[in-house]
């Protein structure tokens, strides 16, 4: 037993610590285009997506999206208008789902149909949008710069409050014509209570939900996490030169080929698969090991250097701030001061209501955090914030355990109809 927990261990290590872009899948198409520049841009492929691999498969309605930032980038939306039974589309309350960190939009589409929130919303009559952030799969696509280029990964998740966020909101908004629910996980939470605490996005708002809550970040627990930032490992991979951090790019020749050697390993009766994310995330309680395969197919996904070197200053100082240049004169540039502006946290709304749910083991969403987070909403409306506790759950759990959906996603839906 010890050598097999060794072996997830080591495999979990080498998953989420490689880095540098790898060979890309023929997912987006070389596609000219006069932008004023003369550079070709990357547009999104249309013979793939989301719907056609992971919901029309379920007998579920789905219409692929997109929508452009401001700042050029080109998303990934899938819209479940309807649930399996049908009904009339059009009429029901919007919810846009948000994912977390090295995660897509298949986040909510990895359990079975009766046990992924996508499917679980859109059966209890509610419009389900998912959202895809940038550098993501699907959401590759830029109006000027192809993924290959450095500038196309110059972002920190300050760009997805200020672009991404704005984007996919406001397009929900205007394709509804409603106000919206909002679920987030982990970094999706993160963004979203930034937002929040600016005043932005709220007149499109109806409630948010927050699946492990990220804020403050100061008292992580995640072994992989925390020595990561105390040892500077992003900012020395930014510093030699690579603008992207994929966690697949380490195996850059076959990624299929590593693919099915876990699958392999996670085949043996002695070894539990779900150990993988352990070292990351915590101690999931409830995944069943049946999971892995499907998360392995899709998942992790990459993102840009600066979120990984802004959120490694978040950890190492427990603020919650805008990205740190560390340079007076760049952030001056930037921000107008020498240091980052803070994302005020005691700023949100005292009665947007906000449905929060937090675990006992999550090494990400550590308890001690959360609390902090908690605190600077004591002055929130009771009727409006509501919190829940599993002392069980780990960061994982909340999208991935077998129980989630009697244990999260019914609270977390008993909470939007009373919105």
């Amino acid at each position: 037993m010890e050598v097999a927990n060794s072996v997830t261990c080591i495999i979990a290590l080498i998953l989420f610590c490689g880095s540098a872009a790898g060979s890309r899948t023929k997912l987006f198409s070389f596609k000219a285009q006069e932008n004023g520049i003369g550079m070709v841009a990357w547009s999104p492929s249309t013979d793939c997506g989301i719907c056609k691999s992971m919901v029309d498969t379920n007998g579920y309605d789905c219409e692929e999206h997109t929508v452009t930032t401001q700042d050029g980038y080109i998303l990934s939306m899938q819209r479940i208008p309807v649930g399996r039974s049908g009904g009339t589309p059009g009429n029901r309350p919007p919810v846009l789902l948000q994912h977390g960190l090295f995660m897509d939009g298949i986040t909510w589409l990895l359990l079975p149909p009766e046990q992924s929130l996508a499917f679980v919303l859109a059966d209890n009559g509610y419009d389900v949008w998912i959202a895809n952030s940038r550098g993501t799969k699907y959401s590759k696509g830029h109006t000027s710069l192809c993924p290959d280029d450095p500038a196309y990964w110059n972002w920190s998740w300050d760009e997805l409050v200020a672009y991404d966020l704005p984007a996919t909101f406001q397009y929900v908004h205007d394709q509804t014509g409603q106000k919206l629910h909002y679920v987030g996980q982990s970094l999706g939470t993160l963004i979203a209570l930034a937002a929040f605490s600016r005043g932005q996005l709220l007149n499109m708002l109806r409630s948010a939900a927050l699946l492990s809550p990220i804020a403050y970040t100061g008292q992580v627990t995640s072994p992989l996490a925390r020595n990561a930032a105390d040892s500077f490992i992003a900012e020395t991979l930014y510093w030699l030169g690579l603008s992207e951090f994929d966690p697949r790019g380490f195996f850059l020749m076959n990624w299929k080929a590593v693919v099915k050697l876990l699958k392999d390993i996670c085949r043996d009766p002695g070894v539990d698969c779900t150990n993988l994310l352990t070292v990351f995330t915590g101690q999931n309680c409830c995944l069943n090991s049946s999971i892995m395969e499907n998360f392995l197919d899709h998942e992790p996904q990459p993102s840009a250097m600066k979120t990984m070197i802004h959120l490694a200053q978040m950890i190492r100082r427990g603020t919650i701030t805008m990205y740190d240049y560390n340079d007076a004169d760049e952030n001056t540039k930037h921000y107008g001061q020498p240091t980052p502006p803070a994302y005020n946290m005691t700023s949100i709304p005292n009665d947007l209501p906000l449905f929060l749910t937090y675990g006992g083991k999550d090494a990400l969403s550590d308890v001690n955090d959360v609390k902090l987070l908690l605190d600077s909403l004591k002055d929130n409306d009771r009727d409006k914030l509501v919190v829940q506790y599993r002392e069980d759950y780990a960061h994982a759990d909340y999208v991935m355990a077998e129980n989630a959906k009697q244990d999260v996603y019914d609270p977390l839906i008993a909470f939007f109809r009373l919105q």
